[in-house]
């Protein structure tokens, strides 16, 4: 049992408390989120702003105060220096020491000196010369050329920083120096060093205690780390600092270096393993020193504020949860009651003769409870009405209903007497009935058929023409008498005429379709004998013809020629008419001869590709057109009926392609492969419609020709030619010649054999 039923079968007051409640907690917890969260973002930018604001104005203080440092120191360093050669000058000047002697001991003194561990004292004269360097290859060497050592010359005293490379030095590094200049020997004295390493050179106590005097809020406090993570300045404020932690002290260091410069969350646990709490720490790094300012506050001391915003939310909450559920009640049951009176008297018993009348209820008040009282009476009042009504029309529907079905007994009594199988569609081409007729000449059922399709009823051969019917029925079209074939459930294909049209309603749209067949089998089988009999008819006058008439004509042709010898020389005028009369003779032989080749042409030449040569060569001499036979395979000799029957297709082809086409090219080509034999005559003709007005006899018998012999005839046509196409399975060149004997059907089951 899930949840959703259990609510939809509450009472309508759980129900109403349900949906308040749940609604009151999601727009409480999503109210008390967004206040929460935009409350905290702010606290927790207003922190990032303030420690990063403070690290920057560590950071310059830093950089300040090691700059004044570091200054200082070369400063007293380089005055410290001219106090030497000062002295050493007055020692020379008393004659204590000589020129070079004061010198030598001014410039050993200073050279001795290291200003941290790269820093350095070099002597240059007035015009940028090096006097004394620790590099005794750089003495003596002119570097005025560098733009710091034109300023020290202008100068000659005070505080450069620059840049310098040394030979063995990738790119420029950044150095300092403090200058002095002693005029009485044309000297400067310059203290310098790499700033990289200014570190060396400064007073920590300088600025440790300003340092350490930053404060921010209870727990906040600053630092300052060199290269190596060493704390230059350690936080005075050791309470919640990370470095009282070495494992969260390492975390950090392993941060600054990856990062330089940014902000990190620090969190630990307590020994007793309960959290603490977090330091939020924001960095910057100072390249010139190798340093690392931060600035750390425990999170504690900005949230404290959402601490109680957070329970203020929780105690408002639940405070209205507590005040909505006797409200809840009490809206549900001013609801509930009515309805409960209602239902009360939807339930009283309606048999008990006083109908619905009696259900009325007094309605208590104007709101909608009221109304659907109000409504209530007013529905019982038209039930009353209904009720009445309802009955009088179930009588006359009976009525109606018994007068359908005698019609439908009616209508099915005829249908199931039709000689004529009739199958009846919907419009999805589902069966929906057939009469008996249709199982006795089809063998297929009702029971098994029903609701279903009969796409195994109708051979592959004949979709196309089934489609073309179908889509002319359901567009309102009576579809004409049709000559087609269908498959019986034991698979034999039975010859039929079909017609169909569309039934519909009664507002005019189409329901379904109505088929009737009718079987043509012993009908083809007697047109198909007539044909035969006809052909033997006509082979038999061709034979009489040539065997008996030709003979005889050629025997009065030889008594003519020689009557013609006798009366040559005793009666001219005689001969001559004698000659007149054989050359009647010899064409009336001739004519009698291509009358008997047209009665039987394939007779007379053997077979079918004998015939359809002569076709070939008479077309080009009689017409002046090319036309050539091709063939690939051995052509089986068949019967005389299958072969009278193509020449006669083939002939007829031809005509059309010179009469009605216009062609003067010609292509005769038979094929026999995988079971079938093909002809195809090609032309190169105008081409015309095969379903137009064009379709006259010829086409038509041709058709009839290609339906005895049990093929397919195909045209195709266009304005650059048109092609027939004639197909035959291989057992119908083969087929006996008295196939067409008729006998006498028996039946089999519900169908007929013949």
């Amino acid at each position: 049992m899930n949840l959703s039923y259990l609510f939809k079968n509450l009472p309508i007051r759980y129900k109403i408390l349900c949906v308040f409640s749940v609604t009151f907690v999601v727009i409480m917890g999503l109210s008390s989120l967004t206040i929460y969260s935009i409350v905290k973002q702010n606290v927790e930018k207003n922190i990032e702003t303030m420690l990063e604001n403070a690290t920057a104005a560590m950071v310059n203080n830093v950089r300040t105060a090691a700059s004044v440092s570091i200054r200082n120191y070369l400063r007293a360093t380089a005055e410290k220096n001219l106090e030497i050669v000062t002295h050493l000058y007055q020692r020379q000047a008393d004659g204590s020491l000589t020129l070079e002697q004061a010198q030598k001991q001014a410039a050993d003194i200073m050279l001795a000196q290291k200003i941290g561990t790269h820093g350095y004292i070099c002597i240059l004269d007035g015009t940028g010369r090096v006097v004394r360097h620790p590099k005794k290859l750089l003495e003596g060497l002119d570097i005025s050329d560098h733009a710091f050592v034109q300023e020290m010359v202008a100068q000659k005293k005070g505080y450069i920083e620059y840049d310098w490379q040394n030979p063995d030095d990738d790119f420029p590094q950044p150095k300092a120096l403090y200058l002095e200049y002693f005029a009485p020997w044309d000297w400067m004295i310059t203290v310098s060093s790499y700033r990289k390493k200014f570190s060396e050179l400064m007073e920590i106590s300088d600025f440790e205690k300003s340092i350490q005097g930053q404060r921010f809020g209870k727990t906040g406090y600053a630092c300052v780390l060199d290269a190596e993570n060493n704390l230059i300045i350690p936080p005075a404020h050791q309470h919640a600092n990370i470095f009282s932690n070495p494992e969260h002290a390492d975390r950090f260091f392993k941060t600054i270096s990856e990062q330089k410069d940014g902000i990190h969350t620090v969190s630990w646990p307590e020994k007793s393993g309960n959290f603490a709490g977090k330091n939020r720490i924001f960095f910057n790094h100072i390249p010139e020193y190798q340093w690392t300012v931060a600035s750390a506050i425990h999170m504690d001391d900005f949230f404290s504020p959402l601490t109680t915003i957070k329970n203020f939310i929780m105690i408002v909450g639940l405070t209205s949860l507590l005040v909505f559920i006797p409200i809840t009640f009490f809206l549900g049951a001013t609801i509930t009651e009515p309805l409960r009176n209602l239902m009360d008297r939807l339930n009283e018993d309606i048999d008990t003769g006083k109908g619905f009348s009696n259900r009325m209820v007094i309605p208590h008040s104007l709101d909608e409870v009221g109304q659907i009282s109000f409504y209530y009476n007013s529905f019982m009042e038209k039930l009353e009405t209904y009720s009445r009504d309802l009955k009088a029309q179930i009588a006359e529907r009976r009525q109606v209903q018994e007068a359908l079905q005698e019609s439908e007994e009616r209508y099915r009594s005829v249908m199931e007497a039709a000689p004529d199988p009739i199958i009846v569609y919907d419009m999805e081409g589902h069966v929906t009935y057939f009469n008996p007729a249709f199982t006795r000449v089809f063998g297929y059922t009702l029971e098994d058929s029903l609701g279903k399709k009969m796409d195994h009823f109708v051979p592959e051969e004949q979709w196309k023409q089934a489609m073309e019917g179908i889509q002319a029925i359901l567009e309102g079209l009576v579809l004409p008498r049709t000559e087609t074939t269908r498959k019986a459930r034991d698979g034999r294909l039975i010859e039929v005429t079909l017609r169909g049209s569309v039934y519909r309603d009664k507002n005019g749209n189409p329901l379904g379709t109505v088929i009737t067949h009718r079987d043509v089998s012993q009908v083809k089988q007697l047109e198909k004998a007539i044909m035969e009999i006809g052909e033997k008819e006509r082979q038999k006058i061709g034979n009489d013809l040539h065997d008996d008439l030709c003979p005889h004509l050629i025997g009065v042709e030889g008594l003519s020629k020689v009557l013609k010898t006798r009366v040559e020389k005793t009666a001219p005028d005689a001969a001559r008419s004698v000659e007149n009369i054989t050359r009647l003779i010899q064409e009336a032989i001739k004519k009698t001869r291509l009358l008997a080749r047209g009665l039987c042409p394939v007779y007379f030449k053997h077979g079918l590709l004998s015939s359809l040569q002569e076709l070939a060569t008479n077309t080009k001499t009689v017409h002046q057109v090319t036309c050539a036979l091709l063939y690939h395979e051995k052509i089986p000799a068949g019967n005389d009926m299958v072969n009278s029957n193509i020449y006669h297709i083939a002939q007829e082809a031809v005509q059309n392609a010179i009469r009605h086409g216009g062609a003067d090219h010609i292509v005769i080509e038979m094929a026999y492969r995988n079971m079938s034999f093909s002809l195809a005559v090609k032309d190169n003709g105008t081409g015309f419609a095969p379903s137009g007005e064009s379709s006259g006899m010829g086409l038509r018998i041709m058709n009839y020709r290609t339906k005895l012999m049990g093929g397919s005839l195909d045209i195709e046509s266009s304005d650059t030619g048109t092609c027939v196409t004639l197909k035959l399975p291989v057992s119908a060149l083969h087929f006996p010649e008295n196939r067409t004997r008729l006998h006498k059907p028996q039946k089999h089951g519900m169908g007929i054999q013949q």
